[in-house]
């Protein structure tokens, strides 16, 4: 993973300069992609760069949207979760997720359990 190049396309997703505050975000998504990572998996695919990017941007949008910053309309209506910066940053990782899905452990588990007659 090219940390260059992931500060870049952080600063395209978040639709804002980079600057060194947004350093713990790149930190992080590059530590939580790493430990994703399958054991044969490239780690120089540039898929994982928009991944880590998108994934910085997501706890970026989501701090913002935990501190409040609501988005509002030009009529001054609040736009709905469907609309949101965050909602779109979520929407985001999970396609670069998908896009991954071949470098990088399952995300998404179901545990199933069963119970005996005796339990019911």
């Amino acid at each position: 993973m090219n940390i260059e190049a992931v500060r870049t396309l952080f600063s395209l997703f978040s639709d804002d300069e980079y600057s060194q505050e947004y350093e713990p975000f790149i930190a992080l998504s590059l530590s939580e992609v790493g430990k994703m990572l399958l054991p044969d998996a490239d780690e120089d695919d540039a898929r994982l760069n928009f991944l880590c990017a998108a994934s910085a941007n997501y706890r970026l949008q989501q701090m913002k949207s935990a501190l409040g910053n609501s988005e509002y309309t030009y009529a001054g209506k609040k736009t709905g979760d469907k609309y949101s910066s965050f909602g779109f940053a979520e929407k985001m990782l999970r396609d670069y997720y998908q896009l991954c899905s071949d470098l990088i452990k399952p995300q998404n588990f179901t545990f199933i359990s069963f119970s005996s007659k005796e339990d019911l």
